[in-house]
């Protein structure tokens, strides 16, 4: 069967599924649906047989092999998958298919040899393969996504901030916090960002939060090494911010927490001495 000249097939699998051609969705039942899906995440060819048993676990193989080809005789979209006239050979995309996540993938490993004075457009790295389909083999796939698109974010944020492009690196490192809250990397990509834009209070802020997070998750502070981030005082006073200090608040050398006239229950960190208009003892 021959292409339609110019058709633009595209499928995204970052954030939820969706098949076009030509810019209009494509509908498929569930099995041609998991199909392309599962073809879309793996861009090497599938052996018939693992494809099947992936896509049908605990089917025996001879009904497995039946509902893939039923699967594959269901997608009404021409020369979508590669050409092969054997019906054993192994199945892929045809390679002209555009697919998000192998777009995202490229950005992941384009991000080390972008410019700093450039902005990727990272909205392909802010979505998980298929959120919400359980799948074994999608579970796998979405983690390694996850991790290596966070790692790239990570990066690009430490390298903005040794750029000297402070806003751009909290912003950055900010995305990787908001998608995964409990990652250690991510938060202090964070916390060096804000320390070296010159923001303390927020780098303290970020870890006082970061604490607390792990304390009511795993029932207690654990050990995270962030403390070192922070140079001692009395080489830099940190006031912090109008707002109640959690259990975890830390606690730098040569810091204390004192009690001043803002709203109850607030308290500031000073560098050592006294703080203004109080007595010490």
């Amino acid at each position: 069967m021959q292409a339609h000249s110019g058709c633009r097939r595209r499928v995204t699998v970052l954030g939820s599924f969706t098949l076009t051609t030509d810019g209009a969705t494509v509908p498929l039942g569930v099995d041609s649906r998991r199909l392309v899906a599962y073809l879309a995440v793996h861009p090497r060819p599938q052996e018939r047989s693992s494809l099947a048993a992936d896509l049908w676990p605990g089917v025996p193989a001879g009904a497995a092999a039946r509902m893939l080809a039923d699967a594959v005789a269901a997608v009404d979209v021409p020369e979508l998958f590669a050409e092969d006239d054997d019906e054993t050979a192994p199945m892929a995309l045809a390679a002209d298919v555009e697919v998000d996540l192998a777009d995202a993938m490229g950005l992941v490993r384009a991000m080390p040899e972008i410019p700093t004075n450039h902005d990727p457009d990272i909205a392909l790295l802010s979505a998980d393969i298929l959120p919400g389909w359980t799948a074994p083999w999608i579970a796998v796939e979405r983690e390694r996504f996850r991790q290596l698109r966070l790692h790239a974010i990570e990066e690009r944020s430490l390298r903005l901030s040794s750029a000297g492009r402070f806003d751009e690196a909290v912003a950055m490192a900010q995305t990787a916090v908001q998608t995964a809250p409990s990652r250690e990397s991510a938060r202090r990509a964070l916390i060096e960002a804000h320390l070296a834009q010159g923001n303390i209070a927020a780098a303290v802020a970020e870890y006082d939060d970061y604490q607390e997070l792990l304390r009511s998750s795993v029932g207690g502070p654990a050990p995270s090494g962030l403390e070192a981030l922070f140079p001692p005082s009395p080489a830099w006073p940190v006031l912090r911010a109008r707002r109640p200090m959690p259990r975890s608040a830390v606690q730098l050398p040569g810091l204390r927490s004192v009690r001043g006239a803002a709203a109850p229950g607030s308290r500031r960190l000073v560098a050592g001495g006294s703080v203004p208009g109080t007595s010490t003892r």
